[in-house]
């Protein structure tokens, strides 16, 4: 059964906020060269670009089977045109006889079977890289609700001693202020903030119903169910924002569930991390400073 009540957030502010920060922050995303931006573009064919090595990964193992994939299909296209041609009733009248052949058999045997062993090695290398985490630099819980995320940084503390946590919910369409800055349907009020080349541990749980937490350029993708506690990893490796959306039907709300990750250095994280430990408001409004005079100082040395 689906819910249609939303526990109370933990953190919101009605006027204040990621959105309003960054469209006060005037190019600290689009005229900062070293800011990516994660998202699929119009038109865009295959996968996004990859910001983890896991990702990467993917690339090579999508592309390694697609030339795999493509000659098999060339070929079996070719088997059957040339059965349509060669042996059509008029073309062949008296039809063949064979029942048996030793070495065709033993081939369409054996072959399949290499081809998935060539396709398991690489699966299985890749299987074994997205699901083993490596020692963490930090935490991050993730809980699905409907129809938006919670946020809690385990081992980032308040001065009351109580995990850093908030949530994060789709930016309203009368609030946003700047279509660039604030992609419709993938801005959001409160963005996930972690350093760049940090492992992060993420685990993700639900309140409610199955949600799933994917974030492609990233190459991550895990379920988020009630009462269990899965648990999934990424190291970004440039900075920027980047954006996922739940992967999973929830309920009537699933089309808008957006995931908002932004990708900062370390000095960047670490005064976030340390204003947020009193106030998450001026945490923000803190970093997309930092960021706007980064880029300042960007434009400036590249004249």
């Amino acid at each position: 059964m689906i819910s249609t009540g939303k526990p109370p957030f933990r953190r919101r502010s009605a006027g204040a906020g990621v959105a309003a920060i960054l469209a006060a922050a005037g190019g600290i995303l689009v005229t900062a060269p070293a800011f990516a931006d994660g998202r699929a573009e119009p038109w865009q064919v295959g996968l996004q670009p990859a910001n983890t090595l896991v990702h990467e990964h993917i690339h090579a193992f999508a592309d390694f089977t697609f030339w795999i994939v493509i000659p098999i299909t060339l070929f079996v296209a070719g088997l059957l045109v040339a059965v349509m041609v060669k042996f059509n009733a008029k073309a062949h009248p008296v039809p063949s006889r064979t029942t048996h052949h030793t070495g065709l058999e033993i081939a369409w045997t054996v072959l399949p079977i290499l081809i998935l062993v060539a396709f398991a090695i690489p699966s299985f290398r890749l299987l074994y890289e997205e699901m083993v985490i490596p020692p963490s630099d930090m935490t991050l819980k993730v809980t699905g609700y409907q129809w938006y995320w919670g946020y809690e940084y385990t081992d980032l503390k308040t001065d009351k001693g109580k995990s850093v946590a908030f949530d994060s919910v789709i930016l309203d369409e009368n609030k946003r202020t700047d279509p660039v800055r604030q992609p419709r349907l993938l801005a959001v009020d409160n963005e996930v903030i972690v350093p760049v080349d940090a492992v992060v541990r993420v685990q993700l749980t639900a309140a409610d119903v199955i949600h799933s937490w994917a974030m492609p350029s990233f190459g991550v993708k895990m379920d988020a169910e009630p009462g269990r506690l899965n648990e999934t990893w990424f190291k970004a490796e440039k900075p920027g924002l980047y954006y996922g959306q739940c992967s999973e039907l929830c309920g009537r709300d699933h089309a808008f569930m957006p995931i908002a990750l932004h990708v900062v250095t370390r000095a960047q994280f670490d005064a976030w991390a340390q204003a947020a430990r009193t106030d998450l408001d001026a945490a923000y409004r803190q970093l997309a400073q930092m960021i706007d005079d980064d880029a300042a100082k960007t434009r400036l040395a590249a004249r």
